[in-house]
């Protein structure tokens, strides 16, 4: 909801970074991995409660995530890159829940899941609309800033990131605002459906 909102202001020093990191040789696709990767150390801080580790980290894979898109934009867009982004992005999505299951099982895990379940709802809506799109050929879409059609909706990549922070600078709560956000992803996933029922439910002229 908040991201094309978002991007208007931050576009353009993410592109003057991503011109500088481009002439360094640093392809896009190394930094999207790189990203990923943080993943990991990301699980582990938030299972050891490290919160303001976790944060840092959360942080620089935001940053990066903005950056790699930006680099490719200085060099050349690929069908290799949207794909490595849009998975990348989700491995990162899972560690968050991850992290937090392990830190109190008891107390986290059922939120937990049910978060990673309506991720599930809102990756698998995003995908198969941006599949469809894509069926239906290049001119039935505006131009798009990646290199897939990017549908939007109740819950994008500014509110989730909205939601990690929130969780992480309040854990105690981490139950309560999963299971709000959970809600908030199923009627994404559910607004998204009835756009596609919309637009591809029409009988062709």
């Amino acid at each position: 909801m908040l991201d094309a909102t978002i991007q208007r202001y931050i576009a353009r020093p993410l592109d003057s970074a991503g011109h500088a990191l481009a002439r360094t040789g640093i392809s896009a696709n190394a930094i999207t991995l790189f990203g990923a990767i943080l993943a990991l150390p990301l699980i582990f801080a938030l299972a050891a409660r490290n919160h303001g580790l976790a944060l840092f980290l959360l942080a620089l894979n935001r940053l990066l995530d903005g950056l790699d898109g930006a680099v490719a934009r200085a060099t050349r867009r690929s069908a290799l890159g949207g794909y490595l982004d849009i998975v990348c992005d989700y491995v990162f999505y899972g560690s968050v829940p991850l992290g937090f299951a392990l830190a109190a099982p008891s107390d986290n895990a059922l939120a937990a899941a049910t978060l990673l379940a309506s991720f599930l709802l809102t990756c698998s809506s995003f995908l198969a609309y941006a599949a469809l799109v894509a069926q239906q050929g290049p001119n039935t879409a505006p131009a798009q800033p990646k290199s897939f059609f990017y549908s939007r909706g109740l819950m994008e990549g500014t509110e989730t990131i909205v939601f990690f922070v929130a969780m992480i600078l309040w854990p105690s709560r981490f139950s309560l605002l999963a299971s709000v956000f959970a809600v908030l992803c199923v009627l994404t996933a559910l607004q998204r459906t009835a756009i596609a029922v919309w637009r591809f439910g029409r009988r062709a002229p």
